[in-house]
């Protein structure tokens, strides 16, 4: 892990404006922010095991350029269930930066890594301009930044909290002591078998996995790092989907909970996260005849918990490995 600051930032743009990460190109623009706080139809149920977010946040600096980063609405939702401001939010495939954003909006502090450099700098690039907006705020001028639906999030929690951004591999997050961390908040990549050109991925890279034995061998090495920092009793979220290959299911979430599993996690919850796409009911009916499988319209959100002690293991031993506990 070497930490990247915005001073690095400032130098990167100074000679391109723009990352490439895969084939997709993002330019690094000015953002304007007008508010702080989703409201209305960004704002859904989430009391139940199924989440549905029809309009993806925009508020702040979150934008929906970044092909496969999460809904804001996610990492939010966990941090004001699993944390309290001034705690530490780890987010080790940071993307786009999604979840530092909200850690910072929360009052949280947050650990920001990513194995790509281009995410590294999106990433500060949205840090860069939140820090612009809370720069001009004052505790007159937050209300009308909150928007109407105004949470109990202080100004000074706000302004106070620590975001550190990092270029490394989540196998590796050797600037992170054991059991330092209160929450882990996470959207790793798919596994793709298509295989984009560019540069030389890095080792470790999720979404560039040859195999899906592969890409689960990384995910176990992950799994037990991420257990390594988190401390015990606190929580750690992974979302994930599955994909079709050859035109069949291949059920990547339920080998991710397994691995997870494996590692000594509890299981607390499984939400399933709704995917909304363009296409009409209409049009799907018409497709229905022409093919001879369902679209995937559905993430997979696993909470799990880190035990607190031997204790711990063996009441919640049901939810965890079957062969731990039984002693």
């Amino acid at each position: 892990m070497r930490e990247v600051t915005f001073e690095e930032y400032l130098r990167f743009i100074e000679k391109s404006n723009i990352i490439r990460i895969e084939d997709q190109e993002i330019s690094l623009e000015p953002i304007h922010v007008e508010r702080l706080e989703p409201y209305g139809e960004e704002l859904t149920d989430i009391s139940s095991t199924v989440w549905s977010f029809p309009k993806r946040g925009s508020w702040a600096t979150h934008r929906g350029d970044y092909r496969g980063n999460w809904a804001p609405q996610i990492p939010r939702a966990l941090m004001l269930m699993y944390t309290r401001p001034g705690e530490v939010v780890l987010d080790p495939m940071i993307g786009s930066g999604t979840t530092a954003i909200e850690a910072k909006l929360l009052g949280r502090n947050c650990i920001a890594v990513d194995i790509n450099y281009q995410a590294v700098m999106l990433t500060l690039h949205r840090l860069y301009w939140l820090e612009k907006a809370l720069e001009q705020l004052n505790r007159g001028t937050l209300e009308q930044f909150m928007g109407i639906s105004r949470q109990s999030i202080e100004y000074d929690d706000m302004k106070k909290a620590w975001v550190k951004v990092y270029h490394g591999d989540a196998r590796n997050l050797d600037e992170i002591d054991d059991g330092s961390v209160d929450l882990i908040a996470t959207h790793p990549p798919y596994f793709n078998i298509i295989e984009y050109s560019g540069r030389k991925p890095a080792e470790g890279d999720l979404s560039k996995a040859r195999s899906l034995e592969e890409y689960l061998k990384w995910m176990s090495d992950i799994a037990e790092e991420l257990y390594r920092v988190l401390k015990p009793g606190r929580y750690c979220a992974i979302l994930i989907g599955d994909t079709r290959i050859h035109g069949h299911y291949v059920p990547i979430s339920h080998h991710v909970l397994d691995v997870f599993l494996n590692a000594g996690f509890i299981l607390k919850e499984e939400v399933i996260k709704i995917q909304h796409k363009m296409k009409t009911t209409r049009e799907l009916w018409k497709k229905l005849g022409r093919k001879n499988f369902l679209l995937i319209y559905h993430e997979k959100l696993f909470i799990f918990r880190k035990p607190k002690s031997r204790v711990d293991i063996a009441k919640y031993r049901y939810s965890m490995r079957l062969d731990l506990g039984k002693d």
